[in-house]
């Protein structure tokens, strides 16, 4: 038999051999996921926007379209909507002070969205809402007191000592560090289960466009709203719980004096963010020594034996990832569909991505891959993962 047939024929039958989850380590044992109502073709997004904002700028109209075909999206979702508009009439005029309006619509919007994803995931875990021992609760789409995380457990029916960790204003690396503290929780109190949860809705950031503004049509292009949940535990109850991939190693590393490359303020009008040009090089500058020191923990010593979950911030992210590590084209397939399917959700995003990789890893023997995201600082979060 040829040899690459073998190798196939090992992958397979490795794919169909379920591994040991290891004493101790936290396991992802279920997903689930949660959109608005709201579905925007990326097709029709530039016309939709345009004339949501009333902006008669061809040169902005151009721009946006160019954008729009460039990022690769073709689906996303939205809590914007036409009753929106028509109740606060003021987010589509230009410097008008919204924050107030624009938090009276996200808050609210995100814990819905959170407790949906939820309780998706509580439906395929198989396990009672009141065997939650944690939440870990990730946003960066909303702002009160008491935050998202106490909303969400009311709504779900948990204990009232269930122990809350909310994670405010990451940005797109959010999911990867909800999974580093839900990993070290799970890990030191022997016999939980964590509920991570994830929310995000680009309404903060929604105003009309203008020339002074080009990261907001970028903004307009790529983002889209969301929700997703998983359960993680250790030593899973076999025959009740399904593990199917073990968080391992996590780290995080920031990068000095790039704190002002993804730049997020918020002003009167809500949040303004800022893409320095130069972040897909930065990322492309550093990502190998962070990704050699993971799977360090492993015993992989080559990039292409690996499966990647990598967060989509954009298509150039992801081409400067496989060019520079020399992966092969399928290594980035799961991010990339996500990515065309729901747009750059944020920190929710490393989920979808997830989802798809349970499915790819069913055909596929890898036994270990990266899970990684960047975001504001710059900020570099990695774990190495274990499929199950």
């Amino acid at each position: 038999m040829p040899q690459g047939d073998s190798n196939g024929s090992s992958k397979q039958l490795a794919a169909l051999t379920r591994r040991v989850p290891t004493p101790g380590k936290a396991t992802i044992l279920a997903i689930g996921k949660a959109f608005p109502s709201q579905i925007i073709p990326q097709e029709c997004l530039v016309e939709g926007y345009i004339r949501d904002t009333k902006c008669e700028d061809a040169y902005i109209k151009e721009k946006l379209e160019r954008l729009c075909k460039n990022t690769t999206v073709k689906t996303r979702y939205t809590v914007m909507s036409k009753e929106i508009l028509d109740k606060y009439p003021e987010l589509a005029t230009e410097g008008s002070p919204t924050i107030k309006q624009k938090l009276e619509i996200a808050n609210p919007a995100v814990v819905e969205m959170a407790t949906k994803a939820s309780l998706c995931c509580i439906k395929e875990w198989g396990r009672p809402a009141q065997d939650i021992t944690h939440i870990v609760y990730v946003s960066s789409s909303e702002i009160r007191l008491p935050g998202g995380d106490l909303y969400l457990a009311n709504e779900l029916g948990l204990r009232s000592d269930v122990s809350r960790v909310m994670l405010y204003f990451l940005g797109c690396y959010g999911g990867v560090t909800g999974l580093r503290v839900a990993k070290d929780i799970a890990e030191n109190n022997p016999g939980s289960r964590v509920l991570l949860t994830t929310s995000e809705t680009t309404i903060l950031g929604f105003r009309p466009p203008n020339k002074a503004r080009p990261y907001d049509l970028v903004g307009a292009a790529l983002f889209g709203d969301g929700a997703a949940a998983v359960i993680i535990g250790t030593n899973p109850v076999m025959g009740q719980e399904c593990p199917f991939m073990e968080l391992s190693y996590a780290v995080q590393k920031f990068l000095p004096d790039t704190h002002s490359v993804i730049d997020g303020r918020l002003s009167e009008e809500g949040i303004n963010f800022k893409l320095g040009r130069d972040l897909p090089q930065k990322i492309e500058d550093n990502i190998e020594e962070f990704c050699r020191k993971l799977m360090a923990k492993s015993s992989v010593k080559d990039f292409n034996d690996l499966f990647w979950a990598v967060h989509p911030g954009g298509p150039a992210i992801l081409n400067k990832l496989e060019s520079t590590l020399k992966l092969s084209s399928d290594k980035l397939e799961c991010s990339r569909k996500a990515l065309m399917d729901y747009g750059n959700v944020s920190s929710n995003t490393i989920f979808y991505v997830m989802e798809y990789m349970r499915e790819y890893l069913k055909e596929n023997g890898e036994e270990w891959g990266l899970g990684l995201a960047f975001g504001p600082g710059i900020t570099f979060e990695g774990i190495l993962l274990r499929s199950l």
